[in-house]
This record gives C-alpha cells, sequence and structure tokens, in this order.
C-alpha cells in the first residue's frame, strides 16, 4: 500500500508521534514480505507438487489472503509496500524519502527469500517425489516444472509445458508487457484504494482486503503467461534460494534468460505507469478538508 499517509506511516509511528527507524520499517518489510511469499509461493508448492489446490483460481484466492495479510503485518510498522515496485511507485510520487528505497528492497527481497527457505524444509520430500515422477534433473532441461515453484517462467510451465515449441506462446517482448501491464494495474488500484484525493476510498483496514481481491484477478489473467509475479521480490528471493537449491542456471538467469528484464524491470516500470495514470486523474478531483 503507498500514498501521501502511508507514506508519513513510514517516518511516525501512529502511537506516539515518534520518528520511526529505518531498522523498524525494515522489520515490517521484511515480515510483511515473508507473509505475502508464505502463503502465495506456499500456494502454488502446495498446487504443482501435491495437487493439492484445483485450479488457478483457488491459487489466486490464496495469494489474495496472503497479500492482504502481508499488508496488515507491515501496515503500522513501514506503509505495507511489500513489494519493490509500490515502493518505486512511492518515492516517485509521493515522496517516499530516497534513502529507505534500498532499505526497503534488501528488507523485501530477504522476506521473500526466508519464505522460500521455510516452504522447501516443509515441501523438499513432495518436490524430490515430484522431480522423481516427473522424470526431472533438477537444474536440468525442463526442470522450470518443478523450479517454477519458487521463480516464475514464461510461459507457465504448468499450462504450456517446457519444450521449446511452448516458447512461441509468449515472446520475451510480450511476457514483458504482460508484467508490466498487470502491475500497472496493480499500482493503479493501490492508488486508488489509498489515495487521498478520491473520497470513495475504503476504510484502510478494508483496502487490504479489495488489494488482495485485486491481486487475485490479475493472477487469473496474466498467470498463464508469466505465472504473474507482479513484485520483483517475491521473484527474486525465492529464485535466488532455487538457485542454490540445485537450480542453477535454470533459476538464474533462467532458460530464456529474462528473469531481469519480465520479473524486475517491467513490474517497476508498470507500477511507474499505473500510479502514474491514477494520479493523473486524481489531479482533477477536488481537494478533501483534510488535504
Amino acid at each position: 500500500m503507498s500514498d501521501k499517509n502511508q507514506t508519513k506511516s513510514a517516518d511516525k509511528k501512529p502511537d506516539d508521534g515518534q520518528p520511526t527507524s529505518v531498522f523498524t520499517a525494515m522489520i515490517g518489510e521484511y515480515f510483511g514480505t515473508f507473509v505475502l511469499v508464505f502463503f502465495g509461493v506456499g500456494s502454488v508448492q502446495a498446487a504443482v507438487a501435491t495437487g493439492a489446490q484445483a485450479g488457478l483460481w483457488q491459487v489466486a484466492v490464496v495469494w489474495a489472503v496472503g497479500v492482504s495479510l502481508g499488508i496488515y503485518t507491515a501496515a503500522s510498522l513501514s506503509g505495507a509496500h511489500i513489494n519493490p515496485a509500490i515502493t518505486v511507485m512511492a518515492a516517485v510520487y509521493d515522496k517516499f524519502p530516497l534513502r529507505r528505497v534500498v532499505p526497503y528492497w534488501v528488507a523485501q527481497v530477504a522476506g521473500a527469500a526466508t519464505a522460500a527457505i521455510v516452504l522447501y524444509a516443509m515441501f523438499s520430500e513432495a518436490i524430490i517425489e515430484f522431480e522423481r515422477a516427473k522424470g526431472l534433473l533438477r537444474g536440468g532441461p525442463g526442470s522450470e516444472l518443478s523450479a517454477m515453484m519458487f521463480g516464475e517462467y514464461f510461459p507457465n510451465p504448468a499450462v504450456f509445458g517446457t519444450a521449446e515449441d511452448a516458447w512461441r506462446v509468449i515472446t520475451p517482448t510480450s511476457a514483458f508487457i504482460a508484467e508490466m501491464i498487470g502491475t500497472a494495474m496493480l499500482a493503479f488500484l493501490v492508488s486508488t484504494v489509498t489515495h487521498e484525493r478520491n473520497a470513495a476510498r475504503p476504510p484502510s483496514a478494508m483496502g487490504a482486503v479489495i488489494i488482495g481481491l485485486g491481486v487475485a484477478a490479475i493472477i487469473s489473467v496474466v498467470a498463464p503467461l508469466t505465472q504473474a509475479a507482479l513484485n520483483p521480490a517475491r521473484d527474486f528471493g525465492p529464485r535466488l534460494v532455487a538457485y542454490f537449491l540445485g537450480w542453477g542456471d535454470i533459476a538464474i538467469p533462467g532458460p530464456r534468460n529474462g528473469f531481469f528484464t519480465v520479473y524486475i524491470l517491467a513490474p517497476i516500470c508498470g507500477a511507474v505507469i499505473g500510479g502514474g495514470v491514477y494520479r493523473l486523474i486524481a489531479s482533477r478531483l477536488p481537494r478533501s478538508s483534510n488535504d
């Protein structure tokens, strides 16, 4: 979440008005992103390794819950960006302190990576059995079918498989556009729900639920193409863990060398675009008496 008031919450404690330290804000971002990834990536691992989730929508709904709980976890400590792209949007448009951008990124990636480690401790045997059943050599050709339980790939291996013929479904350029537009929609939604100029914005507690539902809807559209990262920390933290767990080049840089442009750069560009479009609209709205 990010708006002018939430940017202030990154620098002020709501209870005593004293400055919130960068360390305290990093704790909020770390645990908020941990919660988001634990439930979101956990739902992917449960779906792929055990077949627990029936269909994309069930996975998307768990992601919605994870996003909402992550926002609740971090809101009072850091403003609940829990996404490097949203942090960039806040810095560009909401006077979020530039000195806090990199610490927020570090905390977000660390929280995502820690959640991935915890999830592997839980699902390691199931993942190994999945690889055995599918005839996958971890780190070998086609093993993105198991690596997708950590980072993302395009097209979605669970939908289109891993053969090179599937690569025609979506090119690196199309994947970049999909992630950029998906994250632009997320940033537009976050801005709509939180921006001070929107007189119809919901209470902050309800806003977290609406943002979570919005993420589920975006996943339902974008995930068949790129697995719908929408969040550089969500992808890079677990992807880094997968690299060290044996997926190697399949994790980083990936079989199509697009993880940086598609899953880091595209979401950041999308957040700046989506946030900017809403603020352009909001600039035409009357200011409230509290502005």
